[in-house]
């Protein structure tokens, strides 16, 4: 299937979508692959499914609709799962968007479809469409869908959820989206300013892709259409289930891991608006060029490609590909698949030559005006007559080879070029903005609903095969070997001079107390000298002023160190923006990075800034213990705000004397993540007889991921309860509980400013030894008391919480500091 991914791939290039999937190794596809594109040649259908985030998607169909019928498959993702959890690391927000994009290009990069996105954000859980859609700006992602549509030129458009509550605001968001857009992006009254070089597109048929899994046992579905995707392609040598469930199993944030699966696999769908097919999911729909007039030479010669290749030699079939290319080329520039299947051939054409070009840059990354080495190379690995015309560097130079590319003899070229001196800096083109709303910035519109943006460096090769000319672009990239892992690859970047980041983006000041924070310092050029100061609002103080710095090689690092000091007793926020003076350009950058195997390394760059948090803070308690759970930052948000706070991982806590600790907390999804956990159970509990407070921060508990063990002394059961209005009351149960005021004595401005939701995975039922602290509810909904639990177990104290402190605190929401200082003070 990744014969889909390698011609893919030359079409998004010359499409100019670009891809950081490109800096991998590169694969040659192999024969099976090229016999399967050749194929596809005569295919002319293409489906856009459509869905809310990240893992929505079907890839059992996706998969089949492209390697079983060799349709373009699409999928429209509304957002970038931003505000879901993360299983693999403590990335939150938009840098667990970022990863998240990367599963789903690297899902497609699987089963061969191709990745669009909208500008919205994932805001986290919602319960109702008419939030959702109120919060992203319903006309705004509703142009974005018209956008994909108009671009993508679908037959046919597939929904994953229907547009019927109850289900997830975004999900029946995302089906009321698709559904109005099936018909908007057909009405050139709507959205006007997308047309031009677009044109309205009228899909054929809406369908809804029924989701069986969630139906009681044994459901009639005999009303609905039915699909089996399961086939097996003896060229692949793999089902189509086996291949979808390699692309799932790569949305590994999300822990979404499944086992390959074999046999026959029933999809069922149900048609909602325009041509209504009866049996067959496209009945009456015809995905071969006889649907145009004046086509038949185009199948024709397509049919002899098909027939005629050999996969022991598959440069034999580059005459006829070129008669298929001049075929192709004669047709009507208003066919709306002819410069795609030109695109896709001349992929065919390379692919069937073992033609390998690439663009390497001698370093990882340049400052704008630099000077940066390329070394280019074409290799001609087939015995095929090829001829390199030319090369265009970055900045436009043409650099003319006219060298014939004899059979495994490598053409290699090293270039000096020179970086513009305002060449923008790399960074995710969505997130070059600080995003406010419901809503990522975007100003440029050509970039809006693609899942990168352009490449710092590109080079286009000019090369000639059967006396014709073709151009293949390549981003540049940067290569290195890993003494475990073998040759990596990477996007080559443009880089600031120095970045200069924080040691944390929110800072917090209990009781206006100073803070030290510190500045890492890296350059991105030898020579690199300066100061740096951080600029606070009026009334704050920073010592020093500012700091000199001198480093001398690209990459190096140096740490300053900062004290800020508040005025006393304010607790008014401020903004904090760290500036390096250097080389004449006084600039603002910090740098976060994202290393996860699975994807390619991804780096943002975005101004310096940081939040400034004054609060009141009456810790009672600080020596702290904390097992850790995947994806969550407490730990180093309590040490940042004076705590004592020791790491206690699974493996620690045989050896590791409890009564030492005043406290422990649970981290969120412990248990879900470790089941080894529950071995520890009676010494926690032992721990809390004695004395001890123990806080357990949420888990989750489902038919599909069931809890293995608990650590509460007594019972309780976890539901999927959850209170997504971060402004929801916040009613007392007990008015004069002693959590409301010891040592911290809470008022209703603590529950102010918090982000995304109160809380989730409350318990729903509990034993009488537990009291409930507060009763809190969604609009319109019953009100909940499951969400914190406070228990006495012998002399000591067990809180179970699905208070959502794993995002308030990183957030610094003083309100949540305090509350669990009370918690850990009981």
């Amino acid at each position: 299937m990744r014969n889909l991914l390698i011609l893919g791939t030359t079409l998004a290039m010359s499409l100019g979508v670009w891809s950081t999937a490109l800096a991998q190794t590169p694969r040659q596809p192999h024969a099976g692959e090229l016999a399967a594109g050749i194929r596809r040649l005569g295919v002319v259908g293409s489906v856009l499914y459509v869905a809310a985030h990240p893992d929505d998607e079907n890839t059992r169909f996706l998969a089949w609709m492209v390697g079983e019928r060799g349709l373009r498959a699409g999928y429209l993702s509304m957002t970038r799962g931003d505000g879901g959890q993360n299983l693999i690391g403590t990335e939150q927000d938009e840098l667990l968007g970022l990863i998240r994009t990367q599963e789903l290009l690297a899902a497609r990069r699987v089963d061969g479809a191709e990745q669009l996105f909208t500008r919205a954000r994932d805001f986290g859980y919602s319960k109702s469409a008419d939030e959702t859609l109120r919060i992203w700006g319903r006309e705004e992602v509703l142009a974005d869908v018209v956008l994909a549509i108009r671009r993508f030129r679908p037959d046919v458009i597939v929904t994953r959820f229907t547009t019927k509550p109850p289900n997830h605001g975004h999900h029946t968001a995302s089906a009321l989206l698709a559904e109005e857009a099936f018909a908007a992006a057909a009405d050139p009254k709507r959205f006007p300013e997308q047309l031009g070089a677009l044109k309205p597109w009228k899909a054929d048929r809406l369908l809804h892709n029924v989701s069986t899994w969630n139906m009681p046992p044994n459901s009639d579905l005999s009303a609905y259409l039915k699909l089996d995707v399961g086939g097996f392609n003896p060229l692949l040598g793999r089902s189509w289930g086996e291949i979808s469930s390699e692309s799932r199993s790569q949305h590994k944030s999300q822990g979404f891991g499944v086992p390959a699966e074999r046999g026959p696999l029933m999809e069922y769908f149900t048609p909602l608006s325009g041509t209504r097919p009866k049996a067959d999911l496209f009945e009456g729909l015809d995905f071969t060029w006889r649907r145009w007039g004046g086509t038949e030479a185009v199948a024709r010669v397509v049919d002899e490609a098909t027939k005629g290749f050999d996969p022991r030699a598959p440069h034999r079939s580059i005459p006829a590909l070129l008669k298929v290319h001049e075929a192709i080329s004669a047709l009507p520039e208003d066919n709306p698949w002819k410069a795609a299947k030109l695109r896709e051939t001349e992929a065919l054409v390379a692919a069937c030559a073992g033609l390998f070009l690439e663009a390497r840059a001698a370093e990882t990354t340049a400052v704008p005006g630099a000077q940066v080495t390329l070394n280019l190379m074409a290799l001609n690995r087939s015995p095929a007559a090829l001829r390199l015309v030319s090369a265009t560097l970055p900045g436009g130079e043409v650099v003319a080879v006219g060298s014939e590319l004899a059979e495994h003899t490598p053409f290699k070229l090293s270039k000096p070029v020179t970086l513009a001196a305002e060449a923008a800096i790399s960074t995710p083109y969505w997130l070059r903005q600080h995003a406010a709303g419901g809503l990522y910035e975007v100003p440029d519109r050509a970039l809006i609903g693609r899942p990168e943006g352009d490449p710092a460096m590109a080079v286009t090769f000019v090369y000639e095969v059967g006396g014709k000319r073709f151009t293949a672009v390549r981003p540049v990239v940067y290569v290195w070997t890993d003494p475990v892992r073998g040759e990596l690859y990477r996007a080559f970047e443009i880089a600031p001079a120095v970045t200069a980041t924080l040691d944390r983006d929110v800072i917090m000041f209990p009781n206006s107390a100073t803070q030290s924070v510190s500045v890492t310092l890296v350059a991105g050029r030898a020579d690199a000298a300066g100061k740096v100061r951080l600029e606070v609002p009026s009334g704050w103080r920073v010592e020093p002023a500012e700091a000199p710095f001198q480093l001398a090689a690209r990459g190096e690092e140096r740490t300053v160190p900062f004290r800020i000091l508040p005025p006393k007793g304010t607790s008014e926020r401020g903004r904090l923006r760290v500036v390096v003076e250097s080389g004449g350009r006084t600039e603002s950058w910090k740098v976060r990075s994202v290393n996860h195997e699975h994807i390619p390394p991804q780096t943002v760059r975005q101004p310096s800034e940081a939040s400034l948090v004054p609060f009141a803070l009456t810790p009672k308690v600080k020596r702290l213990g904390y097992i850790p759970g995947p994806g969550d930052r407490v730990a180093e948000s309590l040490a940042a705000v004076g705590y004592e706070v020791t790491l206690l991982p699974e493996e620690r806590l045989a050896g590791e004397q409890l009564e030492r600790f005043e406290a422990i907390l649970v981290g969120v999804r412990a248990f879900n993540a470790n089941p080894r956990l529950a071995v520890h159970r009676e010494r926690l509990l032992k721990y809390v007889e004695k004395g001890g407070r123990l806080i357990v921060q949420y888990n989750t508990n489902s038919r599909v991921g069931p809890l293995p063990a608990f650590v509460g002394p007594y019972p309780l059961e976890i539901s999927r309860d959850r209170v997504t209005d971060e402004t929801a009351a916040m009613t007392p149960i007990t008015p004069n509980d002693p959590l409301l005021s010891t040592p911290n004595r809470l008022t209703p401005a603590d529950f102010e400013g918090w982000v995304q939701e109160r809380g989730l995975y409350f318990a729903s039922k509990w034993d009488d030894h537990y009291r409930p602290v507060f009763a809190m509810n969604d609009p319109g909904e019953e009100s909940l008391k499951g969400g914190l639990l406070v228990a006495r177990h012998g002399k000591g104290a067990f809180v179970y919480t699905g208070i959502a402190f794993f995002r308030q605190l990183p957030s610094g929401v003083p309100g949540a500091y305090r509350l669990l200082a009370n918690l850990l003070a009981q």
